[in-house]
């Protein structure tokens, strides 16, 4: 998998959502190696989309083509200022990974983090993930750096994901959680409680 990351201040969220409604009828089913897209505005404005592609190439394509760029043209007059655009193809996903059927997603954005560390604590989270956090569905992180990763989890509501989010971890758990936590303290969050799910019908995420 290969993943865009594009992140931006919104300043019109409404024409943000239009926007992405437009490009996934125009272009979203037709495109050769596209898997598909997350993301939203939260309530104070910043935006994040993950959008996924099969390949390096497939998005490569696409960025090519003069009606994607004049839709990027358009796109960006709904921002305050540049949108910031990363890529990689150092993707890890977790449990299910993405899923259009989330009901509450939540991107998180990190720098200066030990990977062997972070995926450590995520083998062992994985173990219990079903049992202790069931409103998870699943997960999508990017790596951007050696150190810094942008990731998107997916859950099955927001009150479900709060819920979640205040049970203590099991007490094998609790060292390896403290180490993650402390590492995640930094973090920025970006809420989506209508986040905008999309995939390609019958590819594979």
């Amino acid at each position: 998998m290969f993943v865009w990351v594009l992140e931006g201040k919104a300043a019109d969220p409404g024409e943000v959502g239009r926007q992405l409604g437009r490009w996934t009828s125009e272009f979203g089913e037709t495109i050769p190696g596209y898997l598909g897209a997350t993301g939203g505005v939260t309530d104070d404005g910043r935006f994040l989309l993950f959008v996924r592609w099969e390949s390096e190439d497939a998005g490569n394509e696409l960025l090519m083509r003069p009606e994607q760029q004049a839709w990027y043209e358009e796109f960006q007059t709904s921002f305050d200022g540049a949108i910031v655009f990363a890529e990689t193809g150092d993707v890890t996903t977790h449990l299910a990974g993405g899923s259009d059927a989330a009901g509450f997603v939540q991107a998180m954005k990190v720098s200066g983090v030990d990977r062997q560390r972070v995926e450590a604590a995520d083998r062992e989270f994985e173990n219990i993930a079903s049992h202790v956090r069931p409103d998870l569905i699943g997960g999508i992180r990017v790596w951007t750096a050696l150190d810094g990763f942008v990731e998107v989890n997916y859950f099955t509501s927001e009150q479900d994901a709060r819920a979640g989010e205040k049970q203590a971890p099991p007490p094998e758990l609790v060292e390896g959680f403290e180490d993650f936590m402390a590492m995640m303290k930094d973090a920025e969050y970006f809420d989506f409680t209508a986040p905008f799910l999309h995939s390609a019908s019958g590819r594979q995420q």
